[in-house]
């Protein structure tokens, strides 16, 4: 066995960190909404190539309850989203009385299905959240004309999406309002943070007292008001300025590691591009740029699924399947409900596996990965699987 272990991502050190949380440190301002916070907001807004207005969070769950508070749901209003997803694109609208609506996703990209949108829709249907799976953009044509015609608010759950792109333009540009992630585990990352994305100014307003723990704040500081005092509802949803200042190190090398991504991802996707009869490989649409989020494959059941992770592991590689499906979960089945049979998101729950995927991964490592996960490949066309299966069954038993 080998004594190199590749996991799935490493977080790395880019560039002026150090130097920026220094300097936070060394300020009498650490709290939130200082000028490393608006420096942030800056960059993300620009980048967004539209007029909107950008709140910097303490994470992107925090970002979508922002949006949840900013729609004023009533108690049994429904949110139609995947189910292949992260938990907190639920929780935030169930913890405003709302029910999520779980539709199934497309095997081409893991993303919400528009047609299977439509088909759920009822007289209690305020909004559809579109998350971005891997950084491979959602059917926003589709979706923004669908919102549009029944009056429905459109949120992009982008925690995955920071530098792609979709016919031209930035993911988290094409709702009303969009979520974005800066979790360790994400291309562009301070630990825990998030942003929350508005692109109706009728909603930034409201954002800013609710984003100031539902004050005035900001107006306050700005000397628009004669007196500081509470308003509305909302958290503490500001990170501090140490945060915000890892954050804008990394933002200020977007560029370079969205591309180093890029570059790791393209090599997976020639070098897995034989094996489609094994496994469903992702398949952006030709007018999307991917950001190299996630490369995965897509095994044909669970039990391929768990003696190819099993297969990695021996060699010290990690490959881990992601989401267990919403609708299929106890709280998932409790708050929400499902339309459809839901078969694609099922396969993706049961067979989807990941591959190690970050800016310093090595030629050497990525030809590691792909050399181990072929023989297995190989195998698994030649039916081959059975041994590693049972052992990993022996093992959980």
């Amino acid at each position: 066995m080998s004594d190199l272990l590749i996991p799935l991502n490493r977080p790395g050190i880019v560039g002026r960190e150090q130097e920026y949380i220094g300097q936070a440190l060394a300020s009498d301002h650490r709290h939130g909404a200082g000028r490393f916070t608006q420096s942030c907001q800056k960059w993300l807004e620009q980048w967004l190539e539209r007029e909107c207005r950008v709140f910097l969070t303490q994470s992107c769950t925090s970002a979508l309850e922002m949006a949840a508070l900013l729609i004023d749901l009533k108690q049994g209003d429904e949110i139609i989203m995947p189910s292949y997803t992260f938990v907190s694109t639920a929780n935030a609208f169930v913890l405003r009385g709302a029910v999520p609506v779980f539709v199934d996703i497309d095997p081409a990209t893991q993303n919400i299905d528009p047609q299977c949108v439509e088909r759920a829709l009822t007289r209690r249907t305020r909004a559809i959240v579109a998350v971005h799976y891997g950084g491979i953009g959602c059917d926003m044509d589709y979706l923004c004309a669908l919102a549009s015609k029944h009056n429905l608010i459109l949120i992009e759950d982008a925690a995955q999406a920071l530098m792609a792109r979709r016919a031209g333009r930035s993911l988290g540009s094409f709702g009303q309002m969009a979520a974005f992630s800066f979790h360790d585990s994400k291309n562009i990352s301070c630990g825990e943070g998030g942003a929350l994305v508005l692109n109706d100014p009728e909603l930034v307003k409201r954002a800013e007292i609710l984003w100031e723990k539902g004050t005035n704040r900001s107006q306050f500081l700005r000397k628009e008001a004669d007196k500081y005092t509470w308003l509305d509802v909302g958290s503490s949803f500001l990170p501090s300025e140490v945060t915000a200042a890892f954050l804008l190190a990394q933002l200020e090398r977007a560029n370079e590691i969205t591309t180093a991504r890029q570059r790791v991802w393209s090599f997976y996707h020639d070098k897995f591009a034989r094996f489609g009869e094994v496994a469903n490989l992702p398949a952006p649409p030709s007018d999307c740029v991917v950001n190299g989020h996630i490369y995965y494959l897509v095994l044909p059941d669970r039990r391929l699924r768990d003696a190819f992770i099993e297969g990695m592991r021996t060699q010290r590689i990690m490959t881990p399947f992601h989401y267990v499906p919403l609708h299929s979960s106890p709280a998932g089945q409790r708050f929400g409900r499902a339309v459809g049979a839901l078969s694609h998101t099922d396969a993706a729950g049961e067979g989807l596996v990941r591959m190690p995927l970050f800016p310093s991964i090595s030629d050497r490592e990525m030809e590691q990965v792909v050399e181990r996960a072929i023989t297995l490949l190989d195998g698994f066309k030649r039916g081959f699987a059975e041994p590693v299966y049972r052992r990993v069954k022996s093992q959980h038993a």
